[in-house]
C-alpha cells in the first residue's frame, strides 16, 4: 500500500529506505465485490457515465462519480506526504524506492473531472502510476470547482501550484504538467498565463484527451464516444466555466489562444472520441505556430479510460508513452 507522510526531504528518503526494506506489495483489486461481475472495460465506461451524465446537476455528478472511484484500487509503491501549496491542497507522490532523485523532477497533475467533479482520491492511482512511470515527483492538486467557482479561478490554483513546484527548488527545466480531459485544458491555459506574464514557463506539457472548444465545433450532437461525450454536455460545463460575465464560449476556449513561444506538447486522444476531431483542430494550430508538437491517437482509447491503467491495457500503454514524452523533455533525465 501507498505510505503517508507529512515529513520533509530527509523524512521521505526515510521513508523510502523503510518501504524498499519491506516486501513489494502487487497491484491491489477494487474493494467493491460486484465489480469483479462484469469485464474490466464495462466497469470502467460505467464509471465515466456517472461523470459525463449531463440530466442531473453538477453536485449529484460529483457524488457519483466519487463514490465509483472509492472502489478502485488506490495506487501501490509510491510514497504519498500532503502539503499545501501556497493555499492550494495537495499531495506529493513520489516512487518508493531507495535510489529515487529526491526533488528533482516534477510533474504537476491536473485532474479532469468536467471541472465540476475530480479529486485527489479520484486521480490518485494516474498520479502515482505517472511518478513510478516517469521517476519523477507528482503534485496532484485539488482546485477550485463548479458551481461555486468559475474561470479564471481554476487557472489560478495551477498557477499557483506550478510557482510552488519552483519555489520548492524544483526547476522549470524539469516540471512536466499533465491532465486529463479538463484537466488537460488547465494544462493548456495554465502555460498560457505563465508565457502572458513573462514567467518561467514548463518543459513540456501533456494534454490527455483535452477539451479544446467548449462549442464543440467538431463534435458530433451526440458524440460517438462510447461514454457519449457530446457537444451538448461541452456546452453546458463551457457556460458554467466561462461564468455569467462572460459573453462567449470562445473565451474559455483553447483552441482560440495564441501558442508563440509554447512548451514541447503531447496531445493524446482516443480515435473514436467526440473530441477527436477539437484535439486535431488544436494539433494543427500549435503546429501553425511553431511548436514542438505531437499528437498519439490511442487505438480503443475512450474518454478518461487514461485513469484505469489497473484495468486497461490500452490506458497503461498510453499512459506509458506519455511517461517516455515526460522523460525525454527532462533537463535532468532520470537514469534508464
Amino acid at each position: 500500500m501507498a505510505l503517508r507522510s507529512k515529513t520533509g526531504l530527509a523524512g521521505r528518503a526515510m521513508a523510502c529506505l523503510l518501504l524498499a526494506s519491506s516486501p513489494m506489495i502487487g497491484t491491489a483489486r477494487a474493494d467493491n465485490p460486484s465489480a469483479t461481475k462484469s469485464d474490466p472495460r464495462s466497469r470502467a465506461k460505467e464509471i465515466i457515465t456517472r461523470l459525463v451524465d449531463d440530466k442531473t446537476d453538477f453536485r449529484d455528478r460529483r457524488q457519483r462519480f466519487e463514490e465509483a472511484m472509492r472502489a478502485t484500487p488506490e495506487p501501490t509503491r509510491v510514497q504519498i506526504r500532503q502539503v499545501d501549496a501556497d493555499g492550494v491542497e495537495g499531495e506529493l507522490i513520489w516512487p518508493a524506492r531507495l535510489h529515487h532523485p529526491l526533488g528533482k523532477r516534477a510533474i504537476l497533475f491536473l485532474h479532469g473531472g468536467g471541472f465540476y467533479s475530480g479529486s485527489m482520491r479520484s486521480h490518485r492511482n494516474i498520479a502515482a502510476s505517472f511518478a513510478k512511470a516517469s521517476s519523477a515527483d507528482v503534485l496532484l492538486i485539488e482546485y477550485r470547482l463548479l458551481p461555486q467557482y468559475h474561470f479564471p479561478s481554476q487557472v489560478e490554483d495551477a498557477v499557483t501550484a506550478f510557482r510552488w513546484l519552483l519555489e520548492s527548488g524544483y526547476e522549470a527545466a524539469n516540471i512536466v504538467v499533465i491532465g486529463d480531459s479538463v484537466g488537460g485544458t488547465l494544462a493548456l491555459q495554465m502555460s498560457l498565463r505563465q508565457i502572458a506574464r513573462n514567467g518561467e514557463k514548463p518543459a513540456a506539457v501533456i494534454a490527455i484527451s483535452p477539451v479544446a472548444d467548449f462549442e464543440g465545433a467538431a463534435v458530433p450532437g451526440h458524440g460517438e464516444d462510447e461514454v457519449s461525450v457530446g457537444r451538448e454536455w461541452l456546452q453546458q460545463v463551457g457556460r458554467e466555466y466561462a461564468g455569467k460575465g462572460s459573453p462567449s464560449l470562445q473565451t474559455v476556449s483553447p483552441i482560440n489562444s495564441d501558442y508563440s513561444g509554447f512548451p514541447p506538447i503531447l496531445l493524446q486522444v482516443g480515435d473514436k472520441e467526440a473530441l477527436r476531431g477539437d484535439v486535431q483542430r488544436l494539433f494543427k494550430k500549435l503546429k501553425a505556430a511553431n511548436v514542438d508538437a505531437r499528437l498519439d491517437v490511442v487505438p480503443g482509447l475512450f474518454h478518461e479510460a487514461s485513469l484505469f491503467p489497473f484495468w486497461l491495457d490500452q490506458a497503461r500503454r498510453s499512459n506509458q508513452h506519455a511517461a517516455e514524452f515526460a522523460m525525454a523533455h527532462f533537463a535532468d533525465k532520470p537514469p534508464q
